[in-house]
């Protein structure tokens, strides 16, 4: 019990809401960015569950706008964390390519290399651009199984925000707008990368509260955290954890969430079933036939026990969030019943809709 109040408070999913965009990306240290938006893109979702009918996303392109936050790679960071990524971005750019991935982004660059400097002299006399508005003239097409097969400029830009050589100034739409690195990040001193991932450690334990020293690597953001924190036992769990020692004897006021697939407190689904006994999976990739919970299903926070699914939808056409089932892992009580209903009518309010449950 422990240990799971430890993950909801880190991850402001306690009693307390906060009050403050900026403030809670800068705890969280970021939001996942995913187009898929059945209920709501996943950066808004995590926002309004943390902040309420206080959030709207307006304020997250505002923050962006006046660059409180920045968006590096799938993510948004607070503006402040950037210069901890340039540290690893001037790393990689400076290396010798060893891995086979490395090598192989390091020959089709070099192979590129006029193309790439035409986008840098575009971006400093022009700057900031789309990709659409950047001519193609790499001389070897990228090629790819997924959705970047020929897309040379996209991938282009992808590697050289990699390497530090430019970033994402903001959006136009949905559309990356493409600058200078010089003209995005703040203007200043690059730590050692050892030091670097040292503070990242420790700003994602803060975050998660309680987390594996090692794990498993996967993209966008690890899982664990080195040697961040204090070591830690979780009774009846195997393995090394560390806490962050903030979090112990805290008091803890619970209440109810409903959260995005992409949600940091489930994102990690081992760490979910040794902490929460929760079973949970993103199906929007499997065939209807095969899918347990439904396409976008959210989980459900009930005080310090995640309990079951929601499967619903916004059909912003007809005006209403259609709730097809609420899945429970355990029986809900009429307080947990009236509790997560609530929550329902209350996301559908955020949302503009009109609840309908089948």
């Amino acid at each position: 019990m422990d240990a799971r109040r430890i993950a909801i408070r880190a991850q402001l999913l306690h009693g307390e809401r906060p009050t403050e965009l900026a403030d809670v990306v800068r705890h969280l240290t970021l939001l996942q960015l995913d187009p898929t938006a059945a209920i709501a893109p996943a950066a808004d979702l995590v926002s309004w569950s943390r902040l309420g009918a206080a959030y709207a996303p307006a304020l997250l392109v505002e923050a962006l706008r006046n660059r409180q936050l920045v968006e590096i790679g799938a993510t948004v960071r607070p503006i402040e964390d950037a210069v901890l990524f340039r540290a690893d971005m001037t790393e990689m750019r400076d290396r010798v390519p060893e891995a086979a991935w490395e090598k192989r982004f390091h020959d089709w660059l070099k192979a590129n290399d006029a193309c790439r400097r035409d986008v840098l002299s575009r971006l400093e006399a022009g700057g900031p651009l789309l990709s659409r508005d950047i001519p193609d003239t790499c001389v070897l097409p990228w090629k790819s199984t997924g959705w970047t097969n020929d897309q040379n400029v996209i991938r282009l830009l992808g590697i050289m925000a990699d390497l530090g050589e430019v970033a994402i100034a903001g959006r136009r739409g949905r559309h990356r707008l493409w600058d200078l690195a010089d003209r995005v990040y703040p203007e200043a001193p690059v730590p050692d990368p050892r030091e670097a991932l040292r503070i990242r450690d420790e700003r994602r334990l803060g975050a998660l509260g309680i987390a594996r020293a090692k794990s498993t690597k996967v993209p966008i953001e690890p899982y664990d955290v080195g040697a961040a924190g204090e070591a830690a036992v979780v009774e009846g769990i195997k393995g090394e954890w560390r806490v962050d020692p903030a979090y112990l004897g805290q008091p803890f006021e619970g209440r109810v969430a409903l959260l995005s697939p992409f949600d940091r407190l489930i994102h990690d689904r081992k760490r979910a079933v040794e902490l929460f006994d929760f079973e949970y999976g993103v199906e929007m990739y499997k065939p209807a036939a095969k899918r347990r919970w439904g396409y976008f299903a959210l989980p459900i926070l009930f005080h310090d026990r995640l309990v079951g699914k929601l499967d619903a939808s916004a059909d912003r056409k007809k005006g209403v969030l259609r709730v097809n089932a609420v899945h429970e892992d355990e029986a809900f009580d009429k307080e947990m019943a009236s509790a997560v209903d609530a929550e329902v009518d209350a996301l559908a309010e955020w949302l503009e809709l009109t609840v309908e449950r089948s």
